[in-house]
């Protein structure tokens, strides 16, 4: 298999070096060039026609959300965000997500340590960029959806998982559904700075509630809640109207928190759960969303078609994990319709 070619893109001299070294050191990633501004980068992409671009936030001439527009728009293709951990830096991450990034990664810092495990998680980042299906977007500012019909919701709890590709695809899911929608528990695999960004956006975005989850948070109709990413795993105790527990443990299907380990904690509650796994690289989520529905309750897997990458619906349905397989455009109503009937 040929190596994923990546071009890097940082006004930073020093960092541009980092990122070089990490990235040449992987036999699966060719680094063919480094650009210190878009617009040389633009006449590289051009000329080399990489596969993955690595693309700084903040950057002189023009800012990194107005490259990956012009990217998005003009000539499509995966591209990966390098940012600080700001809040200004996850604010702009969270944009560049939904406006098609296919994932985004902190700058490696800290000491030797710290930059050899950052350093393997950007390459593994990198590497899943490259089988990412990027497809043409709209880069206008969304319309304000209208939110499905209210009401009529059985007593069930809805549990997502999603990962690659799932920032945006979870903005085009929540931004449709009522304000007195089931609860709903979420993991999106996502570094710890960003997850507070992520929920605060999409509550300004949706007609539900959408909150960064806290343990011992009570779970109520009306309220998403996000997982925060870094050193817990969230689950539910306390059964339908129970509450989240964020407990540290070890990673689980290489994540933490991991998806697995919500869905398996949502699974006691049989037909009163509905589960759903989207796009993402790897394993995390389908045996827990198989002992969901072992248990009885409605599950779905986002269509291959529809996913940035096709991992995790797909493990998902080679085990019989999933009830049904459809598109992302239908899957809130897809989740929906399952708690009413």
């Amino acid at each position: 298999m040929s190596p994923v070619r990546a071009l890097i893109v940082d006004d930073s001299a020093a960092m541009r070096a980092l990122l070089n070294r990490i990235l040449s050191a992987d036999p699966e990633i060719e680094v063919v060039g480094m650009a210190p501004e878009p617009h040389a980068a633009r006449a590289m992409i051009k000329e080399l026609n990489p596969d993955v671009v690595t693309l700084d936030i903040e950057m002189p001439g023009m800012d990194g959300l107005s490259f990956l527009e012009k990217i998005m728009r003009l000539r499509p293709m995966p591209v990966v965000m390098c940012s600080t951990l700001t809040a200004r830096g996850a604010e702009a991450t969270v944009e560049a997500l939904r406006l098609g990034a296919v994932d985004c990664i902190a700058k490696p810092t800290g000491n030797p340590l710290e930059i050899a495990q950052d350093a393997a998680h950007l390459c593994r980042t990198v590497r899943n960029a490259g089988r990412a299906s990027v497809r043409t977007r709209s880069t206008a500012p969304a319309p304000v959806a209208a939110p499905a019909p209210a009401g009529g919701f059985r007593d069930v709890l809805i549990a997502i998982g999603a990962s690659t590709g799932g920032v945006e695809a979870l903005f085009e899911l929540l931004r449709t559904m009522p304000a007195d929608c089931p609860p709903i528990l979420i993991v999106q695999h996502m570094p710890a700075s960003f997850t507070g960004s992520f929920a605060a956006r999409l509550d300004r975005e949706c007609a539900v509630r959408v909150v960064e989850a806290t343990d011992s948070m009570p779970v109520e109709r009306g309220t998403v809640y996000i997982a925060p990413g870094g050193e817990n795993h969230m689950t539910l105790v306390g059964g339908l109207r129970g509450r989240l527990r964020l407990r540290p443990g070890a990673r689980h299907s290489n994540h933490r928190p991991s998806i697995d380990l919500l869905f398996q904690s949502v699974a006691p509650l049989g037909g009163q759960a509905v589960g759903a796994i989207l796009t993402g690289m790897g394993a995390d989520g389908a045996q827990g969303l198989l002992a969901m529905r072992q248990a009885g309750a409605r599950t779905f897997g986002q269509s291959r078609e529809s996913c940035v990458i096709y991992g995790m619906p797909r493990v998902a349905a080679e085990l019989g994990a999933v009830e049904r397989e459809i598109g992302l455009s239908v899957m809130a109503e897809a989740i929906l319709g399952a708690c009413r009937s």
